[in-house]
């Protein structure tokens, strides 16, 4: 062989070998999301792992929320936040515990296909399942309009979460005077109303532990808490409510 054809021939094999490397690494990366896409949770961590001492009640994984039904997306019974969010976390639980209670959370990474799921729920005005417990005080078909059922939530940016106290003495949530997804001006955190002192102060117990630790809260539902400055505030996040999500990352 001479040697023009032996560089040829070594040139040929060289593409096909530089080919051949480049589909290995699409098809090694072909089945994880692209970095910073909604599908993408590497900046997502499970809060039972860091911020051991919370409580867990995921309402969407149970039936017992406003729409009667386990809400898509949650796929397990856990709660992912922002990596951020879950370290400012860390501070209101320390705080809480001073003062002899735990976190305990109802919500706080949402799908945004859990969204999706209210929003097919808000439109069928004809199931009212939980009205007696959630909003018997509205009729169904206003749920839009009075801003308790949107297209989009916060909670789909990974940063927010719902949560209450719960007394370690008694061995009981503190009285809020209201309960969790009630659709109402009860649920407002500056409603007094017939509230006693006591329920007002507990409101108000949440509030402070929450903005001292960097949270802002939501005017029309007292256990509704976002993180200021949160990293993703234009991403509504798309992967499940499951350990795997944030598995490994």
């Amino acid at each position: 062989m001479d040697k023009k054809n032996f560089l040829r021939i070594a040139t040929l094999c060289l593409t096909v070998l530089l080919v051949l490397t480049r589909c290995a690494r699409h098809a090694e990366n072909s089945g994880a999301p692209e970095a910073g896409s909604p599908a993408d949770a590497s900046g997502f961590v499970s809060l039972a792992e860091t911020v051991p001492d919370v409580i867990l009640e995921i309402r969407y994984y149970s039936t017992y929320n406003f729409v009667g039904d386990r809400i898509d997306g949650y796929e397990e019974p856990c709660a992912l936040m922002t990596r951020e969010a879950a370290e400012a976390l860390k501070g209101a639980a320390a705080d809480a515990a001073e003062q002899g209670y735990r976190l305990k959370v109802y919500d706080a990474y949402r799908p945004q296909m859990a969204v999706d799921n209210f929003v097919e729920w808000a439109e069928d005005v004809d199931d009212t399942r939980m009205k007696a417990y959630f909003y018997p005080e509205l009729d169904k078909s206003v749920l839009f309009d009075q801003g308790y059922i949107d297209a989009k939530s916060g909670h789909s940016r990974g940063s927010t979460l719902d949560l209450t106290l719960f007394d370690m003495d008694t061995g009981k949530e503190l009285d809020m005077g209201g309960t969790f997804d009630y659709f109402g001006e009860l649920s407002h955190p500056d409603y007094v109303g017939d509230l006693t002192e006591e329920q007002i102060e507990n409101r108000n117990i949440l509030r402070d532990i929450m903005v001292d630790n960097g949270f802002r809260p939501l005017d029309t539902e007292w256990w509704h808490f976002t993180l200021e400055n949160e990293p993703y505030p234009d991403t509504y996040f798309t992967f499940p409510v499951t350990s795997e999500s944030v598995a490994s990352k």
